[in-house]
């Protein structure tokens, strides 16, 4: 398919979020924003529901991959599921799981086959696939085991939260702060920046990429009066990475390190815990930022938010997140294939 630029995929999500009032909008504001095309595996009749709802004219066109850059211009393409999809916007209902878990399996099966470039995950609630009897800790797990069962070997997923302005990476993620220091290991940290590091050149197009490494503790450990891990964990990391030829900084005290000037010195920024990375791009870039996963074998995005249940149903989510995923899908996904 060289010279072609494949569509994307979007997830449904939970039906009962935001997600298809985004898919809605994005499709809404295609033309201005500038969005490729794409398709979303969903029940047809739940987005028309949806769009009636909010008095929008969404003409939804159910269609095959091969379908979406030919209607996309005029419906929103709709890729059916095998179920249809009852939920009431703002009122997560665990019965609806099958029907999340169906199209993210979907949207992994055809990217995989060469369908499409990318997919674009909408959010999920993972108490709801919980109580439905989901059996991975989170989103990113499931496609990593997706991925895995599909091509016979293991992936390890890195999350990355990237913008224009930054991109950060938490090495431990979804844990207490206080299983951090234990969970945190110099082959840890040495495989994930060998990820980012990969990916920034494969899939961001970056010869040179530099990275950055937060310390854990206050001022990096001030030389051990704070803490060992800094010396122990992060140095040897550093030391080891540099070996492979990657540029690499750290550990550098974490509260100088996301400032303009601090910014303009690296690519991608290694935080060693979750609160550590996304409190400085939420607070730079909080509309804009993209969720996305490297260590795959296919490019995901997804909206930096989650399902804002509270807010469902509203007509008033903002649609900046997913359509800035939905145009780092395609710059990722395509890369390859550009002319």
């Amino acid at each position: 398919m060289t010279g072609h630029r494949r569509p994307l995929l979007l997830t449904q999500g939970d039906p009962a979020g935001i997600g298809p009032e985004l898919t809605l909008k994005a499709w809404l504001q295609r033309t201005e924003a500038s969005l490729p095309p794409f398709a979303v595996i969903a029940d047809p009749a739940h987005l028309e529901q949806a769009a009636r709802s909010f008095g929008w004219d969404v003409p939804i066109a159910p269609a095959e991959p091969a379908d979406i850059e030919s209607v996309f211009p005029q419906a929103l393409p709709v890729i059916p599921l095998t179920r249809s999809v009852v939920a009431h916007a703002g009122k997560p209902d665990a019965a609806n799981a099958p029907s999340v878990t169906e199209s993210i399996e979907t949207a992994v099966r055809l990217v995989q086959g060469g369908s499409a470039a990318a997919l674009v995950t909408n959010p999920i609630a993972k108490h709801v696939l919980y109580d439905a009897g989901f059996r991975h800790p989170g989103h990113t797990e499931f496609l990593a085991a997706l991925a895995s069962g599909r091509e016979g070997k293991a992936y390890h997923p890195v999350m990355m939260l990237w913008s224009e302005q930054l991109a950060v990476v938490p090495v431990t993620v979804h844990i207490p702060l206080s299983s951090v220091p234990s969970a945190l290991t110099t082959d840890l940290i040495v495989l994930t920046g060998r990820i980012v590091a990969r990916e920034l050149r494969e899939r961001f197009g970056l010869p040179h990429p530099r990275l950055a490494l937060a310390g854990l503790n206050p001022h990096a450990g001030e030389n051990g009066a704070m803490g060992a891990e800094d010396q122990d964990i992060i140095a040897p990391a550093v030391a080891i990475l540099r070996t492979d030829g990657i540029e690499v900084a750290g550990p550098l005290p974490a509260d100088t390190m996301f400032h303009a000037r601090a910014r303009q010195r690296y690519d991608a920024a290694l935080a060693m815990y979750h609160d550590q990375a996304l409190i400085p791009i939420k607070t730079i870039a909080f509309d804009e930022a993209v969720n996305v996963t490297l260590g795959l074998p296919f490019v995901r995005t997804s909206p930096d938010h989650g399902t804002a249940f509270d807010i469902a149903g509203q007509g008033i989510a903002r649609p900046d997140s997913l359509m800035a995923a939905i145009r780092l899908a395609a710059r990722l996904g395509n890369r390859s294939e550009a002319p």
